[in-house]
């Protein structure tokens, strides 16, 4: 009975750590692949990114580049992309992360002077 119970913990051990987790992931992924919708971005398990065009029964059509069409079988959907925040064009207000902005955090990394030249360095 004493040689049972590792065998047991063991068991125990490889289903919570290995097994239940990855059911887990699979019934995750295939929520995701039964909610695709037309419109939605999408990642192929390729890693090919585009937009469902159209869902037909177990196929849908992406557009990976404006008028380019591919078909691809529901399961080939890994991972629904989420819509990108708009970022503003105008970079200036952005800071490093002391609080200096990032031109100024780079002057000290950068040798060139203010007109693009080398900094003048002294002959000997």
């Amino acid at each position: 009975m004493e040689a049972l119970l590792p065998l047991i913990l063991l068991v125990a051990v490889f289903y919570f750590l290995l097994i239940r987790p990855q059911q887990k992931q699979r019934k995750q992924l295939q929520e995701v692949q039964q909610s695709l919708t037309p419109g939605s971005k999408v990642m192929t398990g390729s890693g090919l990114i585009g937009t469902i065009e159209a869902v037909e029964g177990d196929e849908v059509v992406l557009e990976v580049a404006p008028g380019v069409t591919n078909r691809f079988v529901r399961r080939a959907i890994v991972q629904v992309i989420p819509d990108e925040p708009v970022v503003p064009d105008d970079a200036s207000g952005l800071t490093g992360s002391e609080g200096v902005s990032l031109n100024e955090s780079n002057a000290e990394h950068n040798p060139r002077n203010d007109d693009g030249d080398e900094p003048d360095t002294p002959k000997s």
